[in-house]
C-alpha cells in the first residue's frame, strides 16, 4: 500500500485542492519532506528530451505528501496504450465498492470476445473460456492481458463507462474511448479484430497484408487522435487521488496497487531507475512499432522510497525511432533523475 494512505491525517487542509491550481514553484501545503529539487529535475528532464528526439517525451513528478509537481509538457496528450488499464483497474473495482460487480463472478468468453496481443487468454482459447472477474482483473493489470482488460471494461459498461467514471471523479484529462480490440487494429490501419488473428504470430501476418504507406497513415493518425490520451499533468491527478483515497475504498486501493506492484511489464523502464528498497506501483503501455516508429512507450505510477516517502510519476513518449533497449534506457534514466531531486 502507498505510503499516502497511512499519511492523510497529515495532510493540512490545502491538500483538497485541484491538481489544476497547482503551481510549478509553489506547493499545495506544507510538507515534512523535501521540495523538489525542480531546477535540477528541469535540466536533466530536457537533456533526455533532446536524448528522445525525434519522439516527444512528457514527464510530470509530484510529492504525494505536499503536492508539489513538476512536469515538462504537462498538458500534451498522449497515447496511452496500456495504461489506460490503470483507470480501467480502478473503474472496476469502483463497481465492486458499490455492490455491482463480484470478484468471484464468472465470464465466458465467446470468440468475438478476444482481442489483439499482446493475450495469454486469448492465445489459450478455446481450450479455456470461463474466468472469474479477479482474473481478468489481475491479468489486465499485472500482465496487461487486453482480451481481459477488453472483457472485464464490456462488463461494467464498456468505454463509455470508464469515461464516465473518471468525469464523476473530476479527472479530466485521461480520456478512454475505445477498446483494445478496436484501437489496436485502426493504429494500424487494419480491419477490425477478428478470433483468426489471435495470437503473435497471426496478428503480425494479418498486418503485414496492409500496405506499408497505409500502416504508417495510421500510425500518424492515432499519434494525433485525441481519444484513448492522457496528459502527463492529468495522470499524475488520477494518481494522487488514488494514493488519497478518492477514489476507491482503502481495501480496493490496497488491492490495486499491490497488484501493479507486481507487473514485470515494463521492468527495464522508470523501476531500473529506482534504488534499492523502494516500490514502484505501475501500469507501462506500448504501442506496436512499425517501420521503425513506436506510437506510444509509457510508464505511470507511484513509486515509494525505503524511507517511506511516495511520489507519483507518468512518463510519456511518442513517436520515436529509438529501438526498445534505448527507450527503456531513456526510462530508467527518468526514474534515476527523478529520484536525484526528491533528495
Amino acid at each position: 500500500m502507498s505510503a499516502g494512505l497511512g499519511r492523510r491525517g497529515l495532510l493540512i487542509a490545502g491538500a483538497g485542492l485541484a491538481l489544476a491550481a497547482c503551481s510549478k514553484s509553489q506547493p499545495l501545503t506544507a510538507s515534512r519532506t523535501p521540495p523538489l529539487d525542480t531546477e535540477r529535475l528541469k535540466a536533466q528532464v530536457n537533456a533526455l528530451a533532446v536524448r528522445a528526439a525525434p519522439g516527444v517525451l512528457g514527464f510530470a513528478l509530484m510529492n504525494l505528501e505536499s503536492g508539489e509537481f513538476w512536469d515538462r509538457l504537462g498538458d500534451r496528450r498522449f497515447p496511452m496504450m496500456s495504461a489506460f488499464k490503470l483507470a480501467l483497474g480502478c473503474a472496476a473495482l469502483s463497481e465492486v465498492d458499490a455492490g455491482r460487480l463480484s470478484l468471484a463472478e464468472t465470464l465466458t468468453l465467446r470468440d468475438e470476445d478476444l482481442s489483439p496481443p499482446l493475450s495469454p487468454i486469448a492465445d489459450a482459447w478455446p481450450g479455456r473460456t470461463a474466468y472469474t472477474v479477479d482474473e481478468l482483473f489481475t491479468a489486465a493489470l499485472k500482465d496487461s492481458d487486453n482480451t481481459a482488460a477488453d472483457v472485464l471494461m464490456k462488463r461494467i459498461g464498456g468505454p463509455g463507462a470508464v469515461s464516465g467514471w473518471l468525469q464523476d471523479k473530476k479527472i479530466d484529462e485521461v480520456r478512454v474511448d475505445r477498446y483494445e480490440r478496436e484501437l489496436g487494429p485502426d493504429a494500424l490501419g487494419m480491419a477490425s479484430f477478428r478470433a483468426a488473428w489471435k495470437g503473435s504470430a497471426a496478428f503480425s501476418a494479418a498486418m503485414a497484408t496492409v500496405p506499408p504507406a497505409k500502416r504508417h497513415a495510421a500510425t500518424l493518425a492515432y499519434m494525433a487522435d485525441p481519444r484513448d490520451t492522457a496528459t502527463p499533468r492529468g495522470m499524475l491527478g488520477l494518481l494522487r487521488k488514488l494514493d488519497t483515497g478518492e477514489l476507491i475504498s482503502p481495501a480496493s486501493t490496497r488491492k490495486l496497487l499491490a497488484t501493479l506492484q507486481q507487473t514485470l511489464r515494463g521492468a527495464d523502464r522508470i523501476a531500473a531507475g529506482l534504488p534499492k528498497g523502494a516500490t514502484f506501483a505501475h501500469k507501462a503501455g506500448t504501442s506496436n512499432t512499425d517501420q521503425g516508429l513506436t506510437a506510444a512507450f509509457n510508464d505511470v505510477g507511484i513509486f515509494t522510497l525505503a524511507d517511506r516517502r511516495s511520489y507519483a510519476i507518468a512518463a510519456f513518449l511518442t513517436g520515436s525511432t529509438a529501438s526498445e533497449r534505448d527507450r527503456a534506457a531513456l526510462f530508467a534514466d527518468l526514474g534515476r533523475s527523478a529520484v536525484r531531486s526528491v533528495g
